[in-house]
């Protein structure tokens, strides 16, 4: 393609605010075009009145787009419950899509978008950005030759408080659907820190551009926040190859606490503490390989490899080949555990005042870092409060909800 990619942005709020900007002010890179928003709710967006004056139309729907132009790629970051309709209508427009994460809410949507992405012959890439850095997919490229032996078990931890505000910011955060029904399965292992339960699949994928497959799914789920979802998370899957994930993640500390993770191979384990911190991989005879942080990689990366790969032909690393373990992995949890249990109420604090408000729970951080720790459940360690969930197999789990 030898004249710029033409691109869309749908959604310009919330997190679409980032790719906006991007858009805005790119850096040196790939030669591109932006020639069109859409957003039901512009006002919404802090930088509308610069794409007015740039001359940027923002029309209400991505319909409305398409009837105006047809770009090369459609950048997607509108709400979870649209990214399969989106993807599906960009992709039936000969655009390539990149749509943030997660894919969608359900397995079944994920695979509509595959086959819409088939018939069109255009790739549909997820923005988990982590996937799409230097270092992660090295580890990755490493770990798939072999390097460290056979991973045996995979852990990760993450603490984000988020108050009242994060809840209030849209109609649809912490929802199970929407208002007409569709699924959302909003969850910090749905947003938030969707990220770091991807992370751990990807990098055991067997193949470049996949994820390793989870086959079963024990799951506890809890919630401190007066919403449909849960705000806390504890998780065990088995892939087909037999490696153990464990995920932890908590919308309700009052502590903060980066995305860490650890890997077990039968040669090695690899660490990553948090932070600028390097990804270590130690070895047996006392080695050690380092890999730079991923957070030191721009996180708009993403964005221009999709560009780039929409103007030469290419294939983004992450897309929903890779993307859809981790959706089965979300739809599991439901499954597993599908009543989020409680909390002990006289350990429950709000702080701050109006939407800085933050429920949290008392201890909470500490408990789940042991759960890390350990390798175990919060109702394997027979936490008062903690509750098993059921063990789903997800062999064959083509829906949810299943049956």
């Amino acid at each position: 393609m030898d004249r710029p990619v033409s691109i869309v942005l749908s959604g310009i709020g919330g997190y679409g605010e980032a790719y906006l900007s991007g858009l805005l002010e790119p850096p040196e890179g790939p030669s591109f075009r932006f020639v069109g928003a859409a957003d039901p709710e512009p006002e919404r967006c802090s930088r509308l009145a610069e794409l007015r004056a740039a001359g940027i139309p923002v029309l209400p729907s991505l319909e409305g787009l398409y009837e105006r132009c047809t770009p090369d790629l459609a950048v997607i970051a509108a709400p979870i419950q649209l990214h399969c309709e989106q993807t599906c209508l960009a992709l039936s427009r000969g655009s390539h899509v990149l749509c943030e994460k997660p894919a969608a809410a359900t397995v079944q949507e994920v695979d509509g978008m595959l086959a819409a992405s088939r018939r069109a012959s255009r790739f549909v890439a997820i923005g988990f950005q982590w996937s799409f850095s230097a270092p992660i997919l090295e580890l990755a490229s490493d770990i798939r030759s072999g390097l460290y032996g056979a991973p045996r078990r995979l852990k990760s931890l993450t603490l984000w408080p988020r108050d009242d505000a994060y809840y209030r910011r849209n109609g649809w955060a912490g929802r199970l659907r929407d208002g007409e029904g569709r699924w959302i399965l909003d969850s910090p292992a749905n947003n938030a820190m969707a990220h770091d339960l991807h992370n751990l699949l990807f990098l055991l994928g067997e193949e470049e551009g996949r994820s390793a497959v989870p086959v079963e799914v024990q799951a506890e789920t809890y919630r401190a926040k007066a919403i449909e979802s849960f705000d806390t998370v504890a998780l065990r899957a088995r892939t087909a190859g037999g490696a153990e994930l464990l995920f932890y993640a908590s919308h309700s500390t009052s502590e903060l606490a980066d995305p860490i993770f650890e890997i077990e191979l039968s040669q090695a384990t690899v660490r990553y503490r948090g932070g600028e911190a390097p990804i270590e991989a130690r070895r047996g005879d006392g080695s050690i390989r380092e890999y730079p942080s991923p957070q030191g990689e721009p996180h708009l990366r993403k964005l221009w490899t999709c560009v780039r790969a929409a103007a030469t032909g290419g294939t983004p690393p992450c897309g929903l080949e890779a993307a859809r373990a981790h959706t089965l992995c979300v739809n599991g949890i439901a499954e597993s555990a599908p009543d989020p249990g409680g909390f002990p109420a006289e350990r429950v604090r709000r702080l701050g005042e109006g939407d800085r408000r933050l429920t949290c729970v008392e201890g909470l951080a500490e408990q789940l870092q042991a759960c890390y720790r350990k390798g175990a459940l919060p109702s394997e360690l027979g936490l008062p409060w903690a509750r098993a969930g059921k063990t789903v197999d997800l062999r064959g789990y083509a829906s949810f909800p299943a049956g």
